[in-house]
């Protein structure tokens, strides 16, 4: 196997057509962000707004997400936001098992790549697909899960908040929640722009 790069990332993203997703897409969506980061942020797919612009959470949840780091003194530059799939479903429906599955390959480069040692999973699907099929956010959000040495939580997804203001609470909550475990394992202040509330 080659050794991996972010170049051979990219071009495996935009070369791939292991799913029929890739054929409705206007734009691929890799992810964007600090790839040095230890904080992980790991979402659905892409909506209309990232796929028009290629780059992830850049729509109305987007935005929300950038409000909900910066809450907690985590500047959206500082981390590293993606997806599970890397194009947009139709009607931003959920991504179908199949898809997901399609799209591990390029997510488990990504990670590599990163080495992240947080990672917080927006929404249902991405903890599904990444820490458990039977996942139910309703119950354990906000909850740690240690993985191979990366500490996981899941949350809603911005887009769900949007819909639905009474989740916002808890949400808030998982964010306090992210940020005393960056505390906690020494990666809040050494990093710079951090705990900047």
């Amino acid at each position: 196997m080659a050794e991996i790069s972010w170049e051979l990332f990219d071009r495996q993203v935009q070369e791939c057509r292991m799913c029929p997703l890739y054929a409705g897409a206007k734009n691929k969506v890799p992810g964007q962000g600090d790839r040095q980061s230890p904080l992980m942020l790991i979402g659905e797919g892409p909506g209309q707004v990232e796929d028009e612009q290629g780059l992830a959470f850049v729509g109305p949840a987007g935005q929300l997400l950038t409000k909900m780091l910066g809450a907690v003194g985590l500047p959206r530059d500082r981390v590293y936001i993606c997806n599970i799939v890397k194009c947009r479903p139709p009607q931003n429906r959920v991504p179908e098992p199949t898809e997901a599955d399609a799209c591990k390959l390029h997510l488990r480069i990504q990670t590599a790549l990163i080495r992240p040692k947080v990672i917080l999973l927006l929404g249902s699907t991405a903890a599904k697909n990444t820490l458990d099929p039977e996942f139910r956010i309703t119950r354990q959000r906000g909850q740690w899960f240690e993985r191979k040495g990366v500490w996981m939580m899941a949350t809603y997804h911005p887009s769900a908040l949007l819909r639905d203001a009474s989740k916002k609470k808890e949400a808030w909550a998982d964010m306090q929640t992210l940020r005393d475990k960056l505390k906690e394992l020494g990666l809040y202040e050494d990093l710079p722009g951090y705990g900047q509330e």
